[in-house]
């Protein structure tokens, strides 16, 4: 019993005997956090407007970076190569719209759910067709996003900032902030509150349900560029990526699938959370605690409060 409370204590006291260690940790699991909010942010435009949840929206991340890294491989500048890549989200929106949901409006959301699984099948098999397997790297230098580090000093250690996270860190901020305020100021916004509450009620008043779906395809189709774009320039892009998007699954069963704030703080706690159990406790759970914490904590979650921290209770009256 002493020895295992020891396991436990142990991590605390390395916290306040190397407090600089304790910030990088947190600092990387911020970044990390951030990312996985912005993974979630496609998720929740998604779910607001038709009520489904987007299993597609990972390997849309990584479809619109293989866009982006390819045409730039063409010759393509890269900020005419970013231009293209919505034009190309733009069209699968359009498509998707068209030749899939057009055709499952008041369907069960089971069905919604399964055309999404099968557009996943999809694009990941055009994705391998045209752009290879193989892990390309980010045109980070190319789009102008900063490279190298900063030292900082503190608690007399130090503490890396990278600048890509830095950088990071900042436009998902400000997508999250864009993204609030387009779906509470703008009429859209409004239209797709309509829609996500009940469809037959906005087609009534006159909104386009066909036309919303592509608006709000499209969006997710932005912020998939802008996260691909992010995760690619910490890494590389690659088919694995996807993986790591559907930790936003998980993001989005602790935040609530309708919140926008719920993605968010969803997102910190799981990158957080993972990266100091992975560092401080990872010898007693095991190896890997990274890829598997986020699904555990949103098994906790669905156990003791299925809507999730921001979610709205539903009751059903018999």
């Amino acid at each position: 019993m002493d020895v295992l409370l020891s396991v436990f204590v142990e991590p605390f006291q390395e916290m306040l005997a190397f407090p600089d260690f304790f910030l990088q940790v947190i600092w990387e699991g911020f970044v990390a956090g951030v990312l996985y909010s912005l993974i979630a942010l496609g998720f929740v435009l998604i779910y607001k407007a038709s009520g489904v949840f987007n299993f597609a929206q990972g390997i849309m991340v990584v479809f619109a970076a293989l866009v982006l890294v390819s045409l730039h491989e063409m010759g393509v500048p890269a900020w005419l190569a970013v231009v293209l890549s919505l034009g190309v989200m733009a069209l699968l929106a359009v498509g998707i719209e068209r030749m899939v949901l057009r055709k499952l409006v008041n369907q069960h959301d089971a069905i919604l759910l399964m055309a999404t699984i099968g557009l996943t099948l999809i694009l990941k098999g055009v994705g391998q067709l045209f752009f290879g397997g193989e892990p390309k790297p980010m045109i980070t230098e190319q789009l102008g996003l900063p490279t190298g580090s900063t030292d900082l000093e503190v608690f007399g250690g130090l503490v890396i900032l990278q600048h890509i996270d830095v950088a990071a860190t900042v436009i998902a901020l400000l997508m999250v902030i864009a993204l609030a305020v387009f779906f509470s100021k703008t009429r859209i916004g409004r239209a797709l509150r309509a829609v996500a509450d009940d469809h037959q009620a906005a087609l009534s008043v006159g909104i386009s349900l066909n036309q919303i779906w592509a608006i709000v395809w499209f969006a997710s189709g932005i912020v998939a560029l802008v996260t691909g774009i992010m995760w690619g320039a910490r890494s590389e892009v690659s088919f694995a990526l996807e993986i790591i998007a559907l930790k936003a699954l998980a993001v989005l069963i602790l935040g609530g699938f309708t919140s926008i704030p719920g993605a968010i703080v969803g997102g910190l706690i799981i990158g957080i959370g993972e990266k100091m159990f992975e560092v401080y406790w990872g010898a007693l759970l095991g190896s890997g605690v990274e890829a598997w914490f986020a699904y555990v904590l949103a098994l906790i979650f669905l156990l003791f409060r299925p809507q999730g921290l921001f979610g709205e209770r539903i009751i059903e009256r018999v």
